[in-house]
């Protein structure tokens, strides 16, 4: 049964976030976006009238989030009241302060996702590092973490491409997580090295060995974000696909390799940008996708230089190997610990099944100077 102290606290969070989402001043906002939409010219402009449909969700998204939240304490507080004259049992109770906390979390954590990017889809990108077989075989987990986590949020995973390992696993894997916001604000606190320690299935004296993989995750871009590609310094080729995919496999070159050289415009220092997708059979296809993810490359590099983020484009120079990782998946001691914000836990199974949101959640609060403007 839930003290009076919990009660309070969470009358006392729900009154905050009122003031902190400004809810007053968003019903007022959306009054006035909802007008514009009835514009008899509206229409007429479909990129305005889209860019502005969005807007519009995105205010009674924050009012919504923010009703179901007042809506839970309301209940918890009528339930806790019913308590004391018998008419509820202390499982009602708590089943209902477990709801109430969760609606207010899921919006805190929400509310420290402030950046224009924030509420973007993501690109996700693993390659193995030094460790041969091993540190494939830990990149192909990464992977199926990953996967696990966006299935169990509701988004939406396609591998656009992916280097297989020489005897098990993965070199290298580029996925696009969608279909729901704040894949980007979630996820971009993956970035970086990320170490395993564990007795190796591929050690034949088994002994304990250490791997490690990167992953670099960059927002996502649609149509609606305009980013300038110079036709000058794009090249392409084409490529047989490999894999499983039936006859057509090998046969016709459906993948394409899109190589750009970018100006860094601080430095003046040139670097090839390579990007592969082999996801459909069909080369325009593949062509359309390679595009937009160079356009999320280049959007990410320019989002960084604006923001000043602390690891910039240089974090993804780092060596994939000692000193560098942003987190340690320890088998044998039953912990995965995160170095930047000492967060941990000893459900290792569980992490490895995509359960990653106590480490989400502990970075966005960690560092919140980098989630505002």
């Amino acid at each position: 049964m839930i003290t009076a102290d919990q009660l309070k606290d969470v009358m006392e969070r729900a009154d905050a976030l009122h003031r902190y989402l400004n809810i007053d001043q968003k019903q007022v906002e959306l009054e006035e976006e909802e007008l514009r939409t009835q514009a008899p010219d509206f229409w007429e402009d479909p990129k305005y009238a889209q860019e502005q449909m969005k807007k519009v969700k995105g205010i009674q998204k924050w009012i919504d989030g923010y009703k179901a939240v007042r809506q839970y304490a309301d209940e918890l507080q009528l339930a806790f009241d019913f308590y004391k004259d018998e008419m509820v049992t202390e499982e009602e109770v708590d089943a209902d302060y477990d709801k109430a906390i969760k609606a207010i979390e899921d919006l805190e954590l929400k509310n420290m996702l402030r950046q224009k990017e924030d509420p973007m889809d993501c690109v996700l990108k693993i390659n193995s590092g030094a460790g041969g077989t091993e540190s494939q075989d830990w990149a192909s987990m990464l992977m199926r973490m990953y996967m696990r986590w966006a299935e169990a949020h509701g988004y939406k995973v396609t591998i656009t491409d992916m280097q297989e390992g020489d005897e098990a696993g993965i070199k290298s894997v580029t996925m696009t997580i969608e279909g729901n916001e704040y894949a980007y604000g979630y996820l971009k606190s993956e970035n970086g090295v990320h170490r395993l320690v564990r007795v190796s299935p591929f050690n034949a004296q088994g002994k304990r060995m250490t791997s490690f993989a990167s992953v670099f995750v960059t927002p996502l871009v649609d149509e609606t974000i305009e980013v300038y590609v110079d036709p000058a310094k794009l090249s392409w080729d084409t490529f047989r696909s490999s894999g499983a995919g039936g006859q057509n496999v090998n046969k016709v070159e459906s993948g394409v390799r899109l190589r750009y050289w970018y100006t860094d415009p601080d430095t003046g220092e040139e670097e090839e940008i390579l990007i592969e997708n082999t996801e459909t059979r069909d080369q325009p296809k593949n062509r359309a996708k390679a595009l937009l993810l160079l356009k999320s490359q280049l959007y990410d590099r320019a989002m960084k230089k604006r923001l000043e983020a602390k690891a910039k484009i240089e974090a993804g120079k780092k060596k994939i190997e000692w000193g560098s990782q942003i987190r340690s998946y320890v088998f044998d001691d039953r912990r995965v610990k995160d170095h930047r914000t000492n967060y941990q836990t000893s459900d290792v199974d569980g992490v490895m099944d995509g359960k990653i949101d106590g480490f989400i959640k502990a970075y966005l609060m960690e560092f919140p100077s980098e989630n505002e403007e």
